[in-house]
């Protein structure tokens, strides 16, 4: 039930018609609570399992409980002690293998937790936050079960507003049938389409191995750039479109975490628009303290753009160690601080050369923003690479094809991305034109109700006729 099934959107919205029954704050966080350790239950029935993660969850209260007592030394011991605990409980390669617990153990949703409990403890040390965290709102907040397996990671302030409002959130018909919409959408996204383009990857796996005609390989390695990232923002967005509907149904508010993120123009927009509460609150507790101290250190402005860009390097960095614990995320990490520190310092020297309303409107052409969207494109596709495949399998795609050969696939992909995306984004904007007195006839209750009807009928008929689970959520693994 760990991901966007059938049984655990049927338990969603069970969950979601139990806490609509009470008004009160005190039933409807009784209600998430019993559902999210019903939930935790249904993906490990063994008890003791569960130890480690009560363990970690314990440390972060017991550091909340010290910031209360206005020990203010604690906070940096206690998010010292939590990032030292999650790198041993998640088993980070570059620890001693002796010092790791041997019996399995329960981890999903820890990296999710992680970055609550840091939150809580930095925002309580800073005083930023005045409400009393008990140990049930603890809970409610860190075990929230639409947030636990693959975010979105929700601030505190957000979720204290609307799971303890002495009134809950309007949820009328409008609001229902947009969730219920969105619902289908998200599992149409993970059932239907991930499944289809993860089918492609695994063929274009295959027939790269294989010994095929160079061009066959060539066309393998190109399939397997384009589907990939196609293939991971359908299975996760899909995942948090789900939570996000089951959540409003239940009166909670949940902060987007995608915006059209292929229509980017750029590697440090994309990540403005993918994966928003990740790169959201790295900026926010990494990017600009770290940018502050250093601008406090370095006087000169000329270099003050540069320590952006190092910034920049360091926060993405973080985001790739994040996704996993060997040396492939660390490279994935390299690669994606990489990409945003050279975008930036691009934009610093256009900036320089040309003149910044020059630039601007260098940076505003639809030639120049179709390109940039392909090559960001093309940038995701090959530092993906490193996110899915280890070493070994590294080593068997650069064998089978050699380095001039992935550059003329990139090449292509480039090309090839900027065309297709320009044409979508040109399709799309056509499409929303085309309006009646009330709006886009489009974004009409006739043709959304439509839309939604044919996806649900199309992803119900796959399911049943496939009759095969779709691919995991890629996220629920970090």
């Amino acid at each position: 039930m760990d991901t966007a099934s059938l049984q655990f959107v049927f338990f969603g919205l069970i969950i979601a018609l139990l806490s609509n029954l009470g008004r009160s704050h005190v039933w409807r966080s009784i209600v998430l609570f019993t559902a999210s350790i019903t939930f935790l239950y249904s993906l490990a029935r063994n008890p003791i399992a569960f130890l480690p993660l009560a363990g970690f969850l314990l440390l972060g209260y017991i550091g909340l409980l010290l910031l209360k007592r206005s020990w203010s030394r604690s906070m940096v011991w206690s998010i010292v002690a939590v990032i030292l605990a999650y790198v041993w409980l998640k088993k980070y390669t570059f620890l001693p293998q002796g010092t790791f617990l041997h019996h399995p153990y329960f981890t999903l949703g820890l990296s999710y937790i992680f970055f609550r409990i840091l939150h809580l403890l930095i925002e309580s040390g800073e005083g930023d936050f005045k409400r009393h965290i008990g140990l049930g709102a603890y809970l409610l907040y860190t075990l929230n079960f639409t947030t636990l397996v693959a975010g979105p990671i929700q601030r505190i302030d957000e979720f204290a507003r609307d799971q303890f409002a002495p009134q809950p959130i309007p949820l009328g018909a409008g609001v229902i049938g947009l969730q219920l919409e969105r619902i289908i959408r998200g599992f149409f996204k993970v059932n239907v389409l991930a499944m289809i383009f993860d089918g492609v990857r695994g063929d274009a796996l295959i027939q790269i191995a294989q010994p095929l005609p160079f061009s066959a390989k060539m066309f393998a390695c190109f399939r397997l750039i384009i589907v990939f990232p196609l293939f991971l923002y359908c299975n996760f967005s899909g995942y948090i479109d789900v939570v996000i509907a089951l959540a409003r149904l239940m009166r909670l508010r949940l902060p987007e975490n995608f915006d059209r993120p292929f229509s980017a123009s750029s590697f440090l927009e994309f990540w403005n628009r993918w994966h928003i509460t990740l790169s959201t609150w790295l900026k926010t507790y990494v990017y600009n303290p770290l940018l502050i101290a250093l601008m406090r250190r370095v006087s000169s402005p000329n270099l003050q753009p540069l320590l952006g860009v190092f910034c920049f390097f360091v926060t993405f960095f973080l985001i790739g160690v994040w996704h996993g614990r060997t040396s492939e995320f660390m490279f994935f990490g390299v690669l994606t601080g990489t990409g945003v520190s050279i975008n930036k310092l691009w934009q610093l020297w256009l900036t320089h050369l040309m003149g910044r309303k020059s630039y601007e409107a260098l940076s505003n052409r639809p030639v120049y923003i179709a390109f940039s969207r392909g090559l960001n494109f093309t940038w995701l596709g090959f530092i993906l690479l490193w996110f899915w495949a280890d070493w070994k399998q590294i080593n068997e795609l650069f064998a089978a094809a050699g380095i001039l050969q992935w550059v003329t696939v990139c090449l292509a992909v480039w090309l090839f991305a900027s065309l297709v995306l320009a044409l979508w984004e040109w399709l799309r904007s056509a499409l929303l034109a085309v309006k009646d007195s009330q709006g886009p006839v489009l974004l009409s209750r006739y043709a959304r109700v439509v839309y939604a009807s044919t996806l649900g009928f199309v992803a119900m008929v796959m399911t049943f006729l496939l009759n095969r689970p779709a691919p995991e959520i890629v996220y629920k693994a970090f």
